[in-house]
C-alpha cells in the first residue's frame, strides 16, 4: 500500500464526501417528495435508492483517502481501536461535521429552499431511539466484520446495510451523529428536529460503542485489523485499477 494521505487531505477528505452524502439525502428527500404526490412510501423509496448508491460511490471515490469515514461514531469507534491516532480525531469530527452542513446548504440552494432552517419534522420517543441504537450497531458490525475478511467489499455492504436499515427502522437510519446535526437544519422531508437530535446521537454512539465491544470480543485480533478502516478499506479495488507508478 502506498503511505497513508497527510491529514491535511485526509480531512478534506472527509468533508467532500461527508458533504456529497448529505447533498444527495436531503437533496434526494425533496426531490422525491415533489415527485411523490403524497404518496410517503414511494419517496422513501425514491431517497433511500439514491442514498444507498452514493455510500457505494463516495466509499470507493473516498475511502483510499481517508477510510471514507463520513461518521464521528466510526471514527471515535475506529480511534478507540487504535485504527487512527487520537490527535486525528478532532480533525476527522470537525470535517464531518462542516461539510454535513455544507451538503444540506448545497441540497437547498439547488432546490430553491432556505440556506438553513430548522426542521419541524419530530422524531421523538423510545422507538425512535431504540432505532438508532439498532442502525448504528449494525453499521459498525458490518464495518468490523467486513474489514477483517473482505475490505473490499465493505463499501458495498455498508450501502447495502444502509439502504436495507431505511425500512427496518421506524427512524430510517441516520446512524451518524454528523448527519444527523446537520439534517436538523434542514426543514424537508430529511429533517429531524433539533430537540430530537440530542437524543438521536446519544442512541448513534452507544450503539457504535456496543458494536465494537461485542467485535472486540468476538474477533480478539481486532485491533490489528482496525487500520484497515482508515486506509486499506478499498486496496484490493485501487491494487487493480491503478498502475503502480502513479502516485
Amino acid at each position: 500500500m502506498p503511505p497513508r494521505a497527510d491529514l491535511t487531505r485526509r480531512a478534506v477528505a472527509e468533508a467532500l464526501g461527508t458533504a456529497l452524502l448529505l447533498a444527495t439525502v436531503v437533496g434526494s428527500g425533496i426531490m422525491a417528495e415533489r415527485l411523490a404526490g403524497g404518496n410517503v412510501a414511494i419517496a422513501l423509496l425514491a431517497n433511500t435508492i439514491a442514498t444507498g448508491a452514493a455510500l457505494v460511490a463516495l466509499i470507493l471515490t473516498f475511502g483510499a483517502i481517508s477510510g471514507a469515514h463520513f461518521n464521528p461514531a466510526v471514527t471515535l469507534a475506529d480511534a478507540s481501536q487504535g485504527g487512527l491516532p487520537w490527535r486525528e480525531v478532532p480533525a476527522y469530527l470537525m470535517a464531518q461535521v462542516a461539510g454535513a452542513f455544507a451538503g444540506v446548504a448545497v441540497a437547498h440552494v439547488m432546490f430553491g429552499e432556505a440556506l438553513f432552517s430548522a426542521s419541524r419534522h419530530d422524531r421523538s420517543g423510545l422507538a425512535q431511539l431504540v432505532s438508532e441504537f439498532v442502525a448504528t450497531f449494525g453499521l459498525l458490525a458490518v464495518i468490523w466484520g467486513g474489514v477483517r475478511r473482505r475490505a473490499a467489499a465493505v463499501p458495498f455492504a455498508v450501502g447495502a446495510y444502509i439502504t436495507a436499515a431505511y425500512w427496518f427502522t421506524s427512524s430510517t437510519s441516520f446512524a451518524n451523529p454528523a448527519v444527523t446535526l446537520a439534517r436538523a437544519a434542514s426543514d424537508t422531508f430529511a429533517g429531524i428536529r433539533p430537540a430530537d437530535a440530542p437524543g438521536f446521537i446519544v442512541a448513534q454512539l452507544a450503539g457504535a460503542a456496543a458494536a465494537t465491544l461485542v467485535f472486540r470480543w468476538l474477533v480478539p485480533a481486532l485491533p490489528r485489523v482496525a487500520d484497515r478502516v482508515v486506509d486499506r478499506v478499498v486496496d484490493r479495488v485501487v491494487d487493480r485499477t491503478i498502475p503502480e507508478d502513479v502516485p
